[in-house]
C-alpha cells in the first residue's frame, strides 16, 4: 500500500490550480485592457498623421504625461515622507493603551504595503487631475504680453490671463498636499506613540512636534500667498455698484477696503506661519494658536466687516460720484476686450414720412435686398433638388456673395450631403462602402424668385450646373456625413461607391443601374494596409466587418470625424468654434469656412458673459461650451475643410492677437498666415455671426460711453425678440447678412447687421427703434469695421415687434392673407428685415404659402412682400410692386425679385411695374383685361381650394397678365 501510494503521481493542491487560474485570467485581462487603450491611441496616431497634425496630438499627450508626473509626485512624495518621518521618529518605548496596542497589531502587517500604497494612490488621484490642467501651464511658459497695463497695478493684462490662473494653480495644488501630508503624519503619529491622549492631557513628542509644526507653517506660508494673489482677484470679479448696475472689476470698496485688507491679513498669516516655525524649536503651541485665532478675527473684521462699512456708509450715499472712476474704467476694458471700442456712432435723424423717389439714392441697396429665407427655404431646396431620398439639405442654409457676370450677387447656398439614415436597404455594406458621400452644392439667388415662388437657382442639379464654374462636386466631409465611411479600391476592380443617381432603380441593391459609381481617389483618411489597423478600427467602431469582409483591401481608406467643427477641434483644440460653419466654392473646391475664437475670462474690469447663452437666438440653439465665461474675445482664425479630402487648414486671421501668439508658440507651423489665402477663398470670408451677437450684447450697455450716464442706466437697449415667432417660445432677433450701403459708409457692402430697442420696454409690439448696428463684413481694409447708428431719444421709428404687430392687424393685409389662407395651405412669414435706407427704415418681409396636407411633401413658396416705413405699409407680389405701391408709384429703386409682377424674363432682375391706376376708359380691350382677371382670380381660388399650388401659381401669373393689359389699354 505504501509503495503504491508512493508511485502515484502527486496531484496540485486544488487553491494553488485556482491561483494559476485567476492569476492566468487576470494577465489575459491585462492584455486584452492594453489592447484596447492601445488600438485607441494607435487610431489617433494614425488620423493625426494622415491629416498632418501629429505634433498636436504628441505635444498634448507629452504635456498631459508630464503634468500627470508632477502632479503624482507632488503628492505622493509629500505624503510617503511624512508617513516615513512619523514612523522613523517614533517613541522606542511608548507606553500605549490597549485600543493602540490593538490597532497596531492589526496594521504592522500591512504597514510597508500602507506607507506606499497610500502616497501612490494619492499620487494618482493628483495626477489625474493635474493631467487636465496641460493648457494653463503651456500657456503660462509660452505667454505673450498683451501690451496693455490694468489701471489699478499697472501689470500686463498677461499676467492676469497666463500668470495669475498659474500661481493659483500651483499654490491650490501644494495646499492640497501638504493637509493630506500633515492627516498622514497626525495619524502616523498617533498610532506610534509620538501624540499621546491621556485623559484631558496631550503629550506630543519632540519629533512629532516637530514634523507637525513644520507642516502647519508651511500650509499658512501658502495660504499668506493665496490671500496675496486674492487682491488681484478683484479686477475680473463681478462688482455692484448700485441697485442694479454692476460692473467687473475692483470699485471704490475694492481699491481702498479689500484690496488692503487682503494685504493685511496676507501679512498676518505669514506671521502666524513664523509663529508655527518658532514652535517647532521652542515648543509652544500657545503662539500659533493665539495668531491663529488672530488671523479668523481679523478676517471677519478686515475681510469682511471693514469693507461693509465703507460701501454703506461712504459709498452707497455717493455711489456714482465716487464709483465714476472705476465705471470708466470698466467701459474702456470692456470696449477694448470685446474689439468695439473703434466702432463708428453715427446719430441716425430717421425720417417716418414717405415721398416719391425716396429711395433713389439707396437704388443699389433696394437692388440688393434678399426676399429669400435662408431659415424657410431648406424644405424648398429638399423638394426641387434633393434626388430622391439619398441627400438631404441643412435645416437652416447659408448666406453668402457670388461673382455672378461681373456682379456680386448675396446668394442662399446649402450642400446637397447624404442622407444616410433614409437608405431604402440599410446593411453594413450599403451604409459603409456604397453610400460615403453627398454631391454638388445648390445655390440661388437672394434676392429673387420664379413667377411660382421658387427660388431662383444659379447653381442645380446632378451633375451641377450653373453659375459657379466647375468644381470637385463629391461632399465626403460634411456636417451630416456618416460616422465613418470605407472607401476606394484596388486598380482595375470594379467601383463599388454610389455617386449620383441617373436611372429608375430606388435602392442601393441595384445601385450599378440606378446611378453612376466612382471610387473615392483622395487622401482623407487613414489606410486599411494592414491587419494590425483594421482590428484597431474595427474596435473603434465596434464592427467586426471591418475586419472579414472582402471588399476591405489594403487600398481602402476609412474617413471619420468628418464634421467640419470636429476636424478643426481636433487640430486647434485651443479655439471656440462659431456654431454656423458654411459651404463655399473656392478654387474648383467646395470648402467648410470656419471661424475659430480665442476666448478668456481673466482680462481685468471686462465685462464678464456666459457664451452659450449670448449667441442664442431663433437659428441658434444653446451650446455647449468647454469655456463658457468670457470676457475677452477675438476671431483670430479662419479655417477650412476641403469637402473632399477633409484637409484642414489654419490661418491666422487676427495676428494682433496675444493669444494666438502664444498658442502659435504652443503648436508651431500650425497655421498659416492669412497672407496664404487665394484671393477666392478671401472673397468668401464673412464676418461671423456669433462674434457678432457677443459683441451686440456687449453694445447694449456699454455703447454708453459717459459714467454717469452708465451708472443711471437710462439709455440701456435690448435685442427685440424674433417677431416671427410666437411671443411665449420667442427668442432674440438673429442677425442677418446682407450687402447694403450702411449710412456714414462709402460704398456698398456684405454686412452683417442688429437692430436695437430700449430694455425698459415691456413689450416688443410697442418698442420703437434706438439702435442700429452693422459691421462690414468683406475682407479688406473696412473688414469687421462696426457702425452704430443712434435714433434720438424721442424719435418713435417702429421697431420690428411693433412693425410685425402692424403687418398682422391691418385690415387690408389680413384679406389677401385669408385668401392666401383658402384650402389647406399654410401663410409663413420670413425673415423681417430692417434696412437704412431714404433717410429712415424700411422693413422688408416676404410671405411664404405652403400645403398644410401632407407634410413630408410640402414646401413654402413666396408669394407676396411686405414693406413698411414709418406707419405706412404696402403688400404685393413683388418687392418692387410694394416699395412703388408704399412710395406713391416711385420708390426710385429698382429692386431684383423676379416675380409675377415684374417684367424681367426670369434671367435677370425685373423692374417691377406693379403701380399705376386706370382712368376709366372701358374700352373693348380693358373690359377682356377685367374680364380675364375675375377668371384668373376664379381659378386660383379653386386651385388654393384644392391645395393645387403650380394651378394656383399660373393664376397668378395670369392675374399679372391681364393687369399688365388693363394698364396697356388705359394707356390707350
Amino acid at each position: 500500500m505504501t509503495s503504491s501510494t508512493a508511485s502515484r503521481p502527486q496531484r496540485p493542491p486544488r487553491n494553488r490550480t485556482r491561483a494559476a487560474f485567476a492569476i492566468t485570467a487576470a494577465v489575459i485581462a491585462a492584455l486584452v485592457i492594453a489592447f484596447f487603450i492601445f488600438s485607441g491611441l494607435y487610431a489617433d496616431v494614425l488620423w493625426y498623421d494622415q491629416i498632418g497634425y501629429l505634433k498636436v496630438l504628441t505635444t498634448q499627450w507629452a504635456a498631459t504625461a508630464a503634468m500627470f508626473g508632477v502632479g503624482f509626485v507632488a503628492m505622493a512624495l509629500p505624503v510617503w515622507l511624512s508617513i516615513f518621518i512619523a514612523f522613523r521618529a517614533r517613541p522606542v518605548y511608548a507606553k500605549l493603551n490597549s485600543q493602540l496596542d490593538r490597532y497596531q497589531q492589526v496594521i504592522e502587517p500591512l504597514r510597508r504595503l500602507a506607507m506606499y500604497g497610500i502616497p501612490v494612490v494619492l499620487g494618482l488621484f493628483m495626477g489625474v487631475s493635474t493631467a487636465t490642467r496641460w493648457p494653463t501651464v503651456l500657456q503660462f511658459l509660452n505667454r505673450t504680453s498683451f501690451g496693455t497695463k490694468d489701471p489699478q497695478f499697472h501689470l500686463d493684462v498677461s499676467f492676469y490671463v497666463y500668470e495669475l490662473p498659474f500661481y493659483r494653480g500651483v499654490v491650490a495644488y501644494a495646499s492640497a498636499a501638504v493637509i493630506i501630508a500633515g492627516l498622514a503624519a497626525l495619524a502616523t503619529n498617533y498610532l506610534y506613540g509620538g501624540i499621546r491622549i491621556t485623559g484631558r492631557e496631550v503629550r506630543i513628542s519632540r519629533p512629532a512636534r516637530i514634523q507637525l509644526a513644520l507642516t502647519a507653517a508651511i500650509y499658512l506660508g501658502l495660504q499668506a500667498v493665496s490671500i496675496w494673489f486674492d487682491q488681484y482677484s478683484t479686477l475680473t470679479d463681478s462688482t455692484s455698484i448700485g441697485t442694479s448696475v454692476s460692473i467687473t472689476g475692483a470699485g471704490f470698496t475694492d481699491v481702498n477696503a479689500t484690496i488692503p485688507s487682503r494685504v493685511i491679513l496676507a501679512g498676518i498669516a505669514a506671521f502666524v506661519a513664523l509663529l508655527a516655525v518658532v514652535t517647532a524649536i521652542i515648543g509652544r503651541w500657545r503662539l500659533p494658536l493665539i495668531g491663529t485665532a488672530l488671523l479668523i478675527v481679523s478676517s471677519i473684521v478686515i475681510g469682511s466687516i471693514y469693507p461693509a462699512i465703507v460701501q454703506n456708509f461712504q459709498v452707497n450715499p455717493s455711489a456714482q460720484t465716487l464709483e465714476s472712476k472705476y465705471i470708466d474704467r470698466s467701459i474702456s476694458a470692456t470696449r477694448d476686450a470685446y474689439g468695439v471700442n473703434g466702432v463708428k456712432t453715427v446719430q441716425y435723424n430717421a425720417t417716418t414720412d414717405v415721398q416719391a423717389g425716396q429711395l433713389r439714392a439707396d437704388a443699389e441697396t433696394a437692388a440688393s435686398i434678399r426676399i429669400l429665407d435662408p431659415a424657410l427655404v431648406s424644405k424648398t431646396f429638399a423638394q426641387l433638388q434633393q434626388v430622391r431620398q439619398y441627400y438631404q439639405f441643412s435645416p437652416h442654409l447659408d448666406v453668402d456673395r457670388y461673382k455672378i457676370n461681373g456682379t456680386t450677387q448675396d446668394t442662399v447656398i446649402a450642400v446637397r450631403e447624404l442622407d444616410s439614415a433614409n437608405q431604402s436597404s440599410n446593411s453594413w455594406y450599403n451604409d459603409t462602402l456604397v453610400y460615403t458621400h453627398g454631391f454638388g452644392v445648390v445655390a440661388a439667388y437672394g434676392n429673387q424668385r420664379t413667377s411660382n415662388g421658387q427660388p431662383k437657382f444659379l447653381e442645380s442639379d446632378i451633375p451641377p450646373k450653373g453659375s459657379l464654374g466647375s468644381y470637385q462636386p463629391r461632399i465626403y466631409f460634411g456636417e451630416q456625413s456618416p460616422g465613418y465611411s470605407i472607401v476606394g479600391a484596388p486598380k482595375g476592380s470594379k467601383n463599388v461607391e454610389f455617386d449620383y443617381p441617373s436611372g429608375g432603380g430606388t435602392t442601393a441593391s441595384d445601385a450599378s443601374t440606378d446611378g453612376a459609381t466612382t471610387t473615392y481617389s483622395g487622401n482623407g483618411g487613414p489606410k486599411l494596409d494592414s491587419f494590425l489597423k483594421k482590428l484597431v478600427y474595427a474596435i473603434k467602431f465596434q464592427s467586426q466587418e471591418i475586419v472579414f469582409s472582402s471588399a476591405v483591401t489594403n487600398d481602402s481608406q476609412i474617413l471619420y470625424d468628418r464634421d467640419p467643427k470636429a476636424r478643426v477641434t481636433k487640430v486647434a483644440p485651443y479655439l471656440t468654434l462659431d456654431s454656423d460653419p458654411y459651404p463655399a466654392v473656392v478654387n474648383g473646391r467646395v470648402v467648410w469656412i470656419v471661424d475659430g475664437y480665442t476666448t478668456t475670462a481673466d482680462y481685468p474690469y471686462s465685462r464678464v458673459q456666459q457664451l452659450s447663452n449670448t449667441i442664442v437666438d431663433t437659428y441658434t440653439p444653446q451650446p455647449d461650451y468647454a469655456l463658457d465665461d468670457v470676457n475677452y474675445i477675438r476671431n483670430s482664425v479662419k479655417a477650412t475643410v476641403d469637402a473632399y479630402s477633409g484637409k484642414v487648414t489654419l490661418y491666422a486671421w487676427d495676428t494682433t492677437d496675444p493669444i494666438l501668439k502664444t498658442w502659435q508658440k504652443i503648436f508651431p507651423a500650425t497655421i498659416k498666415p492669412a497672407s496664404a489665402m487665394s484671393t477666392e477663398l478671401t472673397a468668401h470670408v464673412r464676418y461671423p455671426a456669433d462674434l457678432f451677437k457677443v459683441q451686440r450684447s456687449i453694445l447694449q450697455t456699454y455703447h454708453v460711453t459717459d459714467a454717469a450716464s452708465f451708472y443711471q442706466g437710462v439709455d440701456a437697449w435690448s435685442v427685440p425678440n424674433d417677431p416671427t415667432q410666437p411671443k411665449s417660445t420667442a427668442k432674440a432677433q438673429p442677425p442677418y447678412y446682407l450687402t447694403m450701403q450702411v449710412p456714414g459708409t462709402k460704398n456698398s457692402a456684405f454686412t452683417l447687421y442688429s437692430t436695437y430697442i430700449p430694455k425698459s420696454s415691456s413689450s416688443s409690439s410697442r418698442s420703437v427703434l434706438t439702435g442700429y448696428l452693422a459691421v462690414d463684413s468683406d475682407a479688406g481694409p473696412n473688414y469687421g469695421k462696426m457702425t452704430l447708428l443712434t435714433l434720438p431719444k424721442q424719435a418713435t421709428v417702429p421697431g420690428p415687434g411693433q412693425v410685425q404687430n402692424t403687418f398682422d392687424s391691418d385690415p387690408t393685409v389680413s384679406t389677401q392673407l385669408n385668401l392666401l389662407r383658402q384650402g389647406q395651405t399654410d401663410v409663413v412669414y420670413g425673415n423681417l428685415l430692417t434696412l437704412p435706407v431714404g433717410g429712415g427704415l424700411l422693413y422688408v418681409q416676404p410671405v411664404y404659402v405652403q400645403s398644410s396636407a401632407n407634410a413630408d411633401t410640402s414646401y413654402p413658396l413666396l408669394r407676396k412682400v411686405l414693406v413698411a416705413f414709418g406707419d405706412k405699409i404696402a403688400f404685393e407680389d413683388t418687392l418692387n410692386a410694394a416699395l412703388d405701391s408704399l412710395f406713391g408709384g416711385n420708390s426710385g429703386a429698382s429692386a431684383g425679385d423676379n416675380g409675377a409682377a415684374g417684367t424681367g424674363s426670369g434671367t435677370s432682375p425685373g423692374t417691377g411695374t406693379g403701380s399705376g391706376t386706370t382712368t376709366g376708359t372701358q374700352n373693348a380691350a380693358l373690359k377682356k383685361a377685367l374680364s380675364d382677371y375675375q377668371a384668373a382670380l376664379a381659378r386660383r381660388q379653386a386651385a388654393y381650394a384644392t391645395n393645387d399650388l403650380v394651378a394656383a401659381a399660373q393664376a397668378d401669373q395670369q392675374m399679372q397678365d391681364a393687369i399688365k393689359a388693363a394698364i396697356a389699354a388705359e394707356g390707350n
